[in-house]
């Protein structure tokens, strides 16, 4: 009995010109077709393990980790300055799904600067903010905005601790004005104290206190009931 043989069936050229162009591992610098660049590792064709990250657009960079072609896990972002050519660290910290999330520190355009926790690219958690002006506030963040309970300090010495809401004085609270020696305690409401008790703290050495001399007091008796009571009290004791 003859024996028939049917050809090989091999797949498309094509397929194996796809497999070879597949990138894993450790890989030159790569250039998509809007001109970004990306140096570092692979897996599965797409960016995972550490890699750099240059965009053309704007000449940012990210240099850290990638998962699954996102930036995931410990990396830095840097801007181009115009001006001096030179790079800008943005944000250095932990990333997640492409966006800040965990501890990280951005440094703002106008010199501001943020220490502490995010979520969903957002200052989130506990974190530290340094203003342009001189002031920090420090303590509990959601949703970009204080929330919860921290400390605002002025640059003149002067503090608030107590609640937060949207980025506003919210709920119980203390406000020490150093500078007075002076101890506002009570409840705000949308940045308002709405009541509370003003106390003495420290103002014998409070450099800009209050002089508030006790007034003096002149006694009247013109129908002379202290004089008959002290005649009356003298009386009794002879």
């Amino acid at each position: 009995m003859p024996v028939i043989k049917y050809p090989r069936v091999r797949d498309p050229l094509f397929y194996e010109w796809d497999r070879k162009a597949q990138k894993c591992g450790l890989r030159h610098t790569i250039y998509a077709v809007n001109g970004d660049q990306y140096t570092g590792e692979w897996l599965d064709n797409l960016k995972h393990g550490k890699g750099i990250q240059i965009w053309k657009s704007t000449g940012a960079v990210y240099s850290g980790d990638w998962k699954f072609g996102k930036r995931d896990g410990y990396g830095s972002y840097s801007i181009l300055d115009p001006v001096t050519k030179e790079y800008k660290k943005v944000y250095t910290g932990w990333w997640e799904n492409d966006q800040r999330g965990g501890q990280g520190m951005f440094f703002y355009p106008n010199g501001e600067q943020y220490e502490g926790e995010w979520s969903n690219g957002l200052r989130s958690g506990w974190g530290k903010m340094h203003y342009k002006d001189g002031s920090t506030y420090e303590g509990q963040w959601l949703t970009d905005q204080p929330n919860g309970t921290g400390v605002l300090r002025l640059p003149n010495g002067n503090r608030y601790e107590g609640g937060w809401k949207d980025g506003k004085k919210h709920g119980p609270g203390k406000y020490f004005y150093t500078d007075k020696g002076q101890l506002l305690e009570g409840i705000w409401v949308v940045d308002i104290p709405k009541c509370g008790v003003l106390v003495d703290f420290g103002r014998d050495n409070a450099p800009a206190s209050i002089e508030s001399p006790l007034p003096e007091i002149e006694l009247h008796d013109p129908a002379g009931v202290l004089a008959e009571a002290r005649a009356r009290f003298d009386d009794s004791h002879n």
